[in-house]
């Protein structure tokens, strides 16, 4: 039989009616694995089972025979699935689960089944399968032409965001900021590898993102007759993006989606910019490991919520250059601490959990009864919040206090449905509290009831028959039933009806006991039915102020954030800085705020200085030195202060600043043909397009991926063109010293250094940065210190020497990498140490003649009248 993708084909009658009915749910489902419910296992067949054998390291079995040939199958047990689930949902893999929704009892042929739920990556909202403290976006992006649409929705908040961008550094970036858990593409739009190799990547047909089709399911989601009230009438491709997203998500849940009540845009001009390289190489939320610790956000983030704790990820990855919000962010703070209220608030917060994702799973009606526990008891916090709140200064927080609303129905509601520890699910009952509804608590008195009846009916029989082995008893197959020995069955009176005969004892039903089963049977599977409708009318009710309560969800998460980085200024010993709108910076004593919180010592603060005079600092000095920790706790404190933050320094005076660039470390792109001195490069030239004069860069070695003379070049020139035409703020770390002669060409220009001293053969750090350039490298001492051999570095010395004599090294001993004539040299002094430098430095870049001079020897000054000389002195004098 031809087979396509492991799926088998043919005429449906050559296969089982089971096999049938499988393969038509499979055919709606093609790119998700099938879990299909079967008894009390989860089954999955033909390549389903052989791909979920391979990811879950589960049995694969062939049982019986299907269209003449045996079936790949492969199950877990239904009760054990969440655990399997999250285990794929993490591979990026999804998920349709077909359940039983036919009564087998009165049945033909197999149950009936049907997909009850589709879980994706991106869409997955049960708690168990998700990250608590991450967000879990799905992502759709469209293009046109060089037009990028983008659409970001995380399920389980309702948060629903568009943007358009118009370049594929800026996607890049905005892809990596996010961090997608699924990402849907257009099958016939092109995208740069690290977008469409990414896990998660599911592709989508053309149709799916018609502008047409997008707007009308945009307009029905939030019944609006157009979209002009969101601000993005006029942005078509990302409209498109938005409408597949939308419909994607509406077709997984298989449900309505009231929580989705809006549609922000975001511009990237309103942020400070991070492209991809600068977020990885300043790990703010996962470190060059992949790992969480010892990040930006693992030092800053005390929040009590873990909705407080997504949203100030979300700050540090999207810091704001407006001003004004900034200022309103840190009033709030200086309020919370001048009023030490973030010390009562903490405590109160904490008693509220993660609201947000359980109004989602409220809104999709997949809650569960502990979710309407948390929310009862998160709900009952909220006036005292407020009265915390009303005896703190600040703007934004009188806001959110206005925002945070109390909700006396909803907690009375919840109180009087729900008991103090519902069961996990509301599957077996025993989740809605007696006295909440009269036909439910008399329903479960005549079941609870049953016992006692039981006791006295077994006491009167007894009385009335005089049989001693007398008993009533129940099982689930026959009912309630009197058993007595066999001895005694044959005096039994005549209403005794035979109802079972078992080896030694036989059972009898009565009339009087068949009218209480029936009464007993019926009455709890009733009063299960019960449960579950007036369980369904509380998620109703819920539903009915749903926006009120997300709007008060999002201002306790905001309200969690502010008195975190309050906690977090006392802790730390940060000082609120400065903001201005002239460019600049002025740290005082800064710190890392990473590399202080894992150091065993003192951190050795350090100032910076960059004004209009001063926009670039030549960082020389040795490996582990710390120019690095300098640069970055630069741009960490930077970055800090555009979110608001209180800052790790002495004090500190920050211009605004419209992006954040770093070239720091080597890393090779193996998978996509990149050597590491391309990577660099490709970073060095994104960093030389799009930096401004408002920018923060941040150059760590260039040119070292490549020969010595090539290197130093590029690195020249690189560092020319920032601080000649580019004009950014800049801090240019460099191991070549001749470097440091920029400040003598170049205007704004300075160089600092960070210092060392040698004891005892060997290199002691010292972490301070002081004005002008490094006196040595320290290589060979570095290189002793990491345990390069004692004989490689007694030979390094003896090279060395040579080459600051400027002599060849013996035949014998000469590497044939570096052989041939030493470049002219020049020694000179460099505070107690003898080093050689090319000599004369401007030789080295002197290939170009000047401007002006290129000019001059093109005129004809014989033809020149005094007018168009005159001209040419003033133009001169410009080039000059």
């Amino acid at each position: 039989m031809a087979k396509s993708n492991g799926q088998p084909e043919g005429k449906k009658s050559t296969h089982t009616p089971m096999m049938q009915q499988y393969l038509r749910i499979k055919q709606e489902h093609r790119n998700q694995l099938v879990f299909y419910r079967m008894g009390d296992f989860y089954e999955l067949f033909y390549d389903d089972a052989r791909k979920a054998a391979e990811l879950l390291d589960i049995t694969l079995t062939a049982r019986g025979h299907s269209g003449g040939e045996p079936i790949p199958m492969a199950g877990i047990p239904y009760h054990a699935a969440e655990g399997y689930l999250a285990r794929l949902v993490k591979m990026g893999e999804s998920v349709a689960i077909a359940e039983q929704v036919g009564d087998p009892a009165t049945s033909k042929g197999p149950v009936e089944r049907k997909v009850a739920r589709v879980i994706t990556p991106g869409t997955v909202s049960d708690e168990a399968l998700l990250e608590e403290r991450s967000d879990n976006w799905l992502m759709a992006i469209h293009r046109h032409d060089d037009t990028y649409g983008l659409s970001w929705l995380d399920i389980t908040s309702g948060r629903f965001r568009i943007m358009e961008v118009r370049s594929e550094e800026a996607v890049l970036s905005e892809v990596q900021r996010l961090s997608p858990r699924e990402l849907l593409l257009s099958e016939d739009c092109a995208f740069p590898d690290p977008i469409s190799k990414r896990k998660g990547v599911n592709r989508q047909p053309p149709w799916c993102f018609d502008n047409d089709s997008a707007r009308e399911v945009l307009t029905r989601q939030f019944a609006t007759k157009d979209l002009a009230g969101f601000g993005c009438e006029h942005m078509t491709v990302a409209i498109e993006a938005a409408g597949c997203l939308l419909q994607y998500a509406r077709d997984t849940q298989r449900t309505e989606l009231p929580h989705l009540r809006s549609l922000s845009v975001e511009r990237r001009e309103e942020t400070v910019v991070l492209d991809a390289a600068s977020r990885a190489n300043l790990e703010l939320d996962i470190n060059l490991n992949g790992g969480k610790d010892n990040t930006l956000l693992s030092v800053m983030d005390s929040t009590a919520t873990a909705m407080g704790s997504r949203l100030m990820a979300r700050w540090l990855n999207r810091p704001l250059c407006n001003r004004k919000k900034l200022d309103l962010r840190q009033n709030a703070i200086t309020g919370l601490v001048d009023q030490y209220a973030y010390e009562v608030l903490a405590p109160v917060l904490r008693g509220i959990g993660d609201v947000e994702r359980i109004l989602a799973r409220v809104a999709l009606r997949s809650a569960r009864p502990r979710d309407l526990a948390r929310l009862r008891d998160a709900l009952s916090c909220l006036p005292e919040v407020q009265t915390h709140l009303t005896s703190v200064a600040g703007d934004l927080l009188a806001t959110l206090s206005e925002r945070i609303s109390v909700f006396p129905e909803e907690v009375d509601l919840l109180q009087r449905g729900v008991i103090e520890n519902p069961p996990v699910v509301i599957r077996d009952g025993g989740v809605i509290a007696t006295g909440y509804d009269e036909e439910l608590d008399e329903l479960r008195a005549l079941s609870e009831n049953a016992g006692g009846y039981l006791l006295e009916l077994e006491k009167r029989e007894k009385e009335r028959t005089g049989l001693s082995t007398l008993k009533v008893g129940f099982n689930r197959v026959h009912g309630y039933y009197i058993e007595l020995s066999r001895r005694e069955s044959d005096d039994v009176p005549v209403d005794y009806i035979r109802r079972q005969t078992l080896k030694n004892t036989e059972r009898f039903i009565t009339p009087e006991l068949k009218e209480f089963e029936d009464k007993a049977l019926s009455s709890k599977s009733r009063a299960l039915a019960r449960e579950k409708a007036l369980y369904e009318e509380l998620i109703d009710k819920l539903n009915e102020n749903l926006g009120q309560l997300q709007d008060s969800a999002s201002a306790i998460a905001e309200l969690d954030v502010l008195t975190s980085l309050a906690e977090r200024s006392q802790t730390l010993n940060l000082c609120r800085p400065t903001l201005t709108e002239e460019p600049g910076l002025h740290i005082d004593e800064g710190r890392h705020p990473v590399v202080e919180q894992v150091l065993d010592e003192p951190f050795v603060a350090n100032s910076l200085e960059l004004n209009n005079n001063r926009r670039m600092l030549v960082i020389t000095g040795p490996n582990m030195g710390g120019k690095s920790t300098y640069m970055r706790q630069a741009a960490l404190i930077v970055l800090l202060a555009h979110i608001g933050s209180y800052v790790p320094a002495a004090s500190a005076k920050i211009g605004l600043v419209d992006r954040i660039f770093t070239r720091i470390g080597s890393s090779d792109d193996l998978a996509g043909g990149r050597s590491t001195f391309m990577v660099e490069m490709t970073e060095t030239a994104n960093i030389l397009h799009n930096a401004t004069e408002r920018s923060l860069v941040l150059m760590d070695e260039v040119g070292r991926g490549t020969s010595t003379f090539d290197g130093l070049s590029l690195a020249w020139a690189c560092a020319r063109h920032l601080a000649d035409q580019v004009k950014a703020f800049t801090l240019f770390a460099t191991h070549y010293f001749e470097l440091t002669q920029l400040p003598e060409e170049t205007h704004g220009v300075a160089n600092v250094h960070l210092n060392a001293t040698e004891h005892d053969d060997s290199i002691v750090f010292l972490h301070a940065v002081q004005e002008g350039p490094a006196s040595q490298s320290y290589g060979l001492q570095v290189a002793q210190l990491a345990g390069v051999p004692r004989d490689v570095i007694t030979l390094a010395k003896e090279r060395l020497e040579q080459l600051e004599a400027g002599e060849h090294p013996p035949a014998n001993t000469e590497p044939a990498a570096i052989a041939g004539p030493i470049p002219p040299m020049e020694v000179k002094k460099r505070g107690r140490r003898t080093v050689a430098v090319m000599s004369p430095q401007a030789d080295m870049f002197a290939s170009a003649p000047h401007p002006a001079v290129e000019k001059l020897n093109m005129l004809a000054l014989d033809n020149m009248t005094p007018r168009e000389a005159l001209n040419l002195l003033y133009d001169l004098k410009e080039l000059v």
